[in-house]
C-alpha cells in the first residue's frame, strides 16, 4: 500500500493538470505556428508557459494502481498493477483473463 500522502500529491497533480489543461493546450499551438510569430511573441508566450505551476504539467502524472496506489508495473486496460491483476485472476475475478499453465 503506498504512502497516503504520495497519494494526495497525485491527486492535487491531477485536479491541476485538469485546471490548467485549456490554457496549456492553446499557448502550445500558438508556438507551433512559429513562422508567422516574431521572436518577441515567441518568448512572451514561452514566459506565459512557464509562469504556469509545475505541477499542472501533464509529464509529472503517474499512473497508480486503483487499489493499492503502487506507482509502478501498472497495466492501463486494468488501472491494475501487475501483483493485484495476477491475484485477481487466479481468483477467477477478471472475465477474459486466462491464466497461464505450461
Amino acid at each position: 500500500m503506498a504512502k497516503k500522502s504520495l497519494i494526495q500529491r497525485e491527486n492535487k497533480r491531477q485536479k491541476l493538470e485538469q485546471k490548467y489543461h485549456l490554457i496549456r493546450r492553446s499557448s502550445k499551438k500558438k508556438i507551433s505556428k512559429v513562422s508567422s510569430l516574431s521572436s518577441s511573441e515567441r518568448w512572451e508566450i514561452q514566459v506565459k508557459l512557464q509562469s504556469l505551476p509545475r505541477n499542472s504539467a501533464p509529464i509529472r502524472l503517474h499512473r497508480r494502481c486503483f487499489l493499492t496506489g503502487r506507482p509502478r508495473a501498472n497495466y492501463r486496460d486494468f488501472g491494475l498493477s501487475g501483483h493485484i491483476l495476477r491475484e485477481m485472476v487466479y481468483a477467477c475475478l477478471l472475465p477474459g483473463a486466462t491464466r497461464s499453465s505450461w
